[in-house]
């Protein structure tokens, strides 16, 4: 098994995102999960792998071309593929994981982050999503999607698809027992579209 981590290429103003991403590259290794990420050597990015390395876990890194010739992929994954764009980077992640968590990140992150719930929602896979919640880095993002949910945009059933936690061995447990919804068709009634 592995899950896909999204995070930043910079370390952020906490020092809590870094240990956090250190806490989730440790637990996973301890667990036996695999990790797979963007493949560079910085920011949480670096760190996560660093972690999980270090306790003997199984990294794999997809980086795009064009920034690996910047020199910032990690010299010591298990595996590193290099790929042409960023969108076959997050397609060979997502085939290569079977979940995904987002750390605390920025624009990138964050469009990782809604690709794969969105995939999850239309049932292009069955793969479960969380939030590692760090220092509430998240809050307003969730509290938005609440919102989003009570304006009719997202089903509930569909709200409650992305965990969130704000502890690494919480959040691995709960994405192992999470039940994702039956995907109903996504216009299961036409005159709701009048």
């Amino acid at each position: 098994m592995r899950i896909c981590v999204f995070c930043g290429s910079s370390y952020g103003n906490k020092p809590a995102y870094k240990a956090a991403a250190q806490a989730l590259g440790t637990a996973m290794a301890e667990r036996g999960i695999g990790l797979v990420y963007g493949g560079a050597a910085v920011g949480l990015m670096g760190t996560v792998a660093d972690a999980a390395l270090l306790h003997q876990g199984d990294v794999l890194g997809v980086i795009p071309k064009q920034l690996a010739n910047l020199e910032l992929s990690h010299p010591g994954l298990t595996d590193l593929k290099v790929v042409g764009s960023m969108h076959e980077r997050k397609l060979a992640m997502a085939d290569a994981a079977s979940a995904f968590i987002a750390l605390p990140g920025g624009l990138g992150t964050l469009e990782e982050l809604f690709e794969a719930l969105t995939w999850t929602q239309l049932g292009i896979h069955r793969k479960p999503v969380g939030l590692f919640n760090v220092d509430g880095y998240y809050d307003k993002l969730l509290s938005f999607l609440n919102d989003v949910a009570a304006e009719g945009f997202i089903r509930p059933e569909h709200r409650t698809m992305l965990v969130d936690k704000s502890n690494a061995d919480e959040l691995l447990d709960a994405l192992a027992a999470v039940k994702l919804p039956a995907i109903p068709k996504w216009v299961d009634d036409p005159a709701k579209l009048r």
